[in-house]
């Protein structure tokens, strides 16, 4: 069984005890966390699509680990104007395990 869920503005494909990396979720590591977006889901009744949402169903996943990805670095430059601006960003991130593939 696999469901398809969006959180982030990201769209995840998951199975029951999968780990997967999601941009940041509030939570303390070791909490349930509930995603009711479910886009699609693939089991014993078969192949169920959303109407963008599948009623009554929900992925049940623990918080494993809250971090930071490693530092990427932006530079900007146009030449001959003598501009240049380095930057630097660390996304935030949830690692999860999924529990419980949940349908109506």
């Amino acid at each position: 069984m696999y469901a398809i869920i969006q959180t982030g503005g990201k769209q995840y494909r998951v199975e029951s005890g999968s780990t997967i990396q999601v941009e940041r979720l509030p939570g303390d590591v070791g909490a349930l966390v509930d995603l009711d977006q479910v886009r699609l889901v693939h089991g014993d009744a078969g192949l169920v699509i959303g109407q963008p949402l599948v009623q009554g169903a929900k992925v049940t996943a623990e918080i494993l680990q809250q971090g930071r990805t490693r530092s990427i670095t932006i530079f900007k430059k146009k030449r001959r104007k003598n501009y240049r601006r380095t930057r630097g960003h660390r996304q935030s991130f949830t690692k999860l395990l999924v529990k419980e593939i949940a349908t109506a």
